[in-house]
């Protein structure tokens, strides 16, 4: 952003000095006596004799710039550079049949894990209530129920990111997709994290941490990877590891197929509390369990506030001495201000020795 001032304003003082030469206009002219001087009056004045007050004009325009000039003007342009340390998060879902669970809410009304998790995430990610969102951070997304998949990697344009959370789906119940495979999950998350974090060149380098967030409602029942293993995995990358239990204590509402079509049954939650929380523990995170809309949005805050992302502006401003540098105005090229003022002053002895000479 450029401004442009003055160093030492106070000088500009002077500037009525500047024009004392049209004080000569005003001032009592020498005088040639004549017996008659009609015939002069009827001859009129000619452009010469108008613009008589050229020469001073030129004069006192040249001293003005003068006077700017040992006041110093300058453009000052700031610049503002933006360092951002950033986190990488790699985001793995268990999107199981037990995810269609209606144990929470959302808008004063009952939705399933699923519908509850998304909106939390979109904030988390985008920003929205108090979450500030995480615009400067890789953030990348892993499904899983009985096989893991990758619906995003690690990317900077969240907008692409959450679309693909949007239209996630849960498993069928029954169907044979359907399953919970958190270590093929966490272990995929954390290959898609490593990847993306070695392979990106300068991107890589702001990278100051790597976290992966799982959240699962269920227990391992299903994939080729030990969750243990996936998390010493993790531990090895350097990847710290936050796990969430998701669903109610006891019961909660799930649909199941009956003769009669869709039904919803309450039935029990079952969550390996102790799994999740070793596997925190193996990486240096943390574990936490949401029971409802309220505590998932109050862990993902809290996991939000961990992670922070540092930024650091450093500002350079630079000057440029306007009375002997050019410079544009306006789209307009101007040369030094001091070299208009000599060249006023050149002119100015022109026009004073040629058409505009006085008398002495």
């Amino acid at each position: 952003m450029n401004t442009y001032t003055f160093q030492d304003p106070w000088l500009l003082l002077l500037l009525p000095v500047a024009f004392l030469g049209f004080w000569r206009l005003w001032r009592k002219r020498p005088t040639l006596r004549f017996s008659a001087v009609q015939r002069a009056r009827s001859a009129g004045a000619g452009a010469a004799a108008r613009l008589r007050w050229l020469p001073f004009a030129v004069r006192a325009l040249a001293l003005a710039l003068l006077v700017v000039c040992i006041a110093r003007p300058v453009r000052l342009n700031e610049q503002t550079r933006t360092l951002t340390e950033g986190v990488a998060i790699q985001l793995v879902v268990d999107r199981s049949s037990s995810m269609l669970a209606m144990d929470f809410e959302r808008n004063g009304r009952a939705v399933n894990r699923l519908d509850a998790l998304k909106d939390v995430v979109d904030r988390f990610v985008d920003g929205g209530g108090e979450l500030a969102g995480r615009k400067d951070d890789l953030v990348g997304l892993v499904t899983f129920a009985r096989y893991a998949d990758s619906i995003s990697p690690m990317t900077l344009d969240h907008e692409w990111l959450l679309a693909g959370m949007k239209d996630l789906a849960p498993a069928e119940p029954g169907s044979g997709d359907d399953g919970t495979a958190i270590g093929d999950g966490v272990a995929l998350g954390a290959e898609k994290l490593r990847d993306a974090t070695e392979q990106r060149g300068e991107l890589s380098k702001r990278i100051k941490s790597r976290v992966l967030v799982l959240l699962t409602d269920g227990e391992n029942n299903a994939g080729d990877i030990d969750p243990t293993t996936a998390a010493e995995l993790c531990k090895s990358l350097g990847i710290k590891l936050y796990t969430i239990g998701m669903g109610t204590r006891g019961m909660a509402p799930m649909p199941v197929k009956t003769p009669f079509g869709m039904q919803m049954v309450r039935q029990p939650v079952t969550i390996d509390e102790d799994l999740l929380r070793k596997m925190a523990e193996i990486t240096g995170g943390q574990y936490f369990r949401a029971t409802d809309s309220r505590s998932l949005d109050s862990i993902y805050a809290k996991i939000d506030e961990l992670e922070k992302t540092v930024t650091e502006q450093k500002r350079t401003v630079q000057a440029k001495d306007l009375s002997v540098e050019s410079f544009r105005l306006g789209g307009f090229f101007v040369p030094p201000i001091l070299t208009l003022a000599m060249g006023l002053l050149l002119l100015e002895a022109l026009l004073s020795h040629s058409r505009w000479r006085t008398l002495p």
